[in-house]
């Protein structure tokens, strides 16, 4: 993907939803679905995990970044079937499966540089530096890579669209909403979202190409706002350094199902006796901390 360079700019405040909207924002018809394959067309409620129908394109990046990946994540547990080797069978589970092993006895910073390294194994020696040579900062490389990031990354966060911002106090194009975050939505945690996804990608963009990106989690609704031309505030200043752990408020569905009448099975052959835990959502959650435990390694 191209990726421009731009000059340090101001975000103007946004509404309580974390995005702007405006009468000029793009119809429904031009955001990119990424093969949704629910009814509606739409990312599922909140608790329902959304269906995907991944075609080529899809997987084959899935495959791409998890081959990356799995040269730096911790080994399969003993027991845990491994059957998704092949070059396409790969999905998006098991991707997020090995960005999990890649957190794994990592402290946050070296989470953030496993990242940064994948993107630049992903790039041809120098790219970076000649990208900031041949596109000057402009409204344009802003809007441009913002138009760029709705089909490029829609494999990895589902459904996006590009949304008006006001840069420097000049209105454009280079605000990206994130409807549903995939990937938040299938991790289910806070800590991944945070240091496998929006440090990286802002660090990625804000000081390998020049461009500044911030990202804007909302983990209430899983949505995310993409800016490109602000700077990204220190992990300190960011909100999301005070957020709360996820694995006590999401894990698939939470619904349950009684059939009275019905015999019940021996634990051994009940299939909750295999369920994991739901910290296992994060390697290291703990419930009862005020702030997610992988924020403050």
């Amino acid at each position: 993907m191209v990726v421009l360079s731009l000059q340090v700019v101001q975000f103007r405040p946004s509404p309580p939803q974390h995005f702007p909207l405006h009468s000029n924002r793009p119809s429904k018809g031009n955001i990119i679905r990424c093969g949704i394959a629910e009814p509606s067309g739409e990312p599922a409620p909140l608790g329902q995990k959304t269906k995907y129908n991944d075609g080529f394109f899809e997987r084959a990046f899935m495959t791409l970044f998890a081959r990356k990946m799995e040269k730096f994540a911790a080994p399969v547990k003993a027991g845990t079937e491994t059957k998704k080797n092949g070059w396409w069978d790969h999905d998006y589970e098991s991707f997020v499966e090995v960005s999990k092993r890649v957190m794994q006895g990592r402290s946050r910073m070296q989470q953030q540089q496993v990242v940064r390294e994948v993107l630049l194994s992903m790039l041809p020696p120098g790219a970076p530096a000649q990208f900031k040579k041949l596109f000057p900062p402009t409204k344009w490389a802003a809007e441009f890579n913002a138009a760029l990031t709705v089909p490029f990354f829609q494999w990895l966060v589902g459904p996006s669209e590009v949304v008006e911002v006001e840069v420097d106090g000049v209105k454009q194009q280079s605000g990206v909403l994130i409807k549903k975050c995939r990937y938040l939505e299938n991790s289910g945690c806070v800590g991944m979202c945070v240091n496998m996804c929006k440090f990286p990608t802002q660090d990625f963009f804000t000081n390998e190409f020049g461009l500044p990106l911030t990202m804007i989690p909302n983990f209430e609704d899983m949505s995310c706002e993409m800016v490109y031309g602000q700077v990204p505030p220190p992990f300190e200043e960011d909100p999301v350094s005070k957020q709360p752990c996820y694995a006590d408020i999401y894990f698939e569905d939470m619904s349950c199902e009684m059939v009275y009448g019905q015999v019940p099975p021996q634990f051994e052959e009940d299939p909750v006796s295999k369920q994991p835990c739901y910290a296992d959502i994060c390697s290291i959650s703990n419930p009862s901390s005020s702030v997610c435990p992988k924020l403050q390694a």
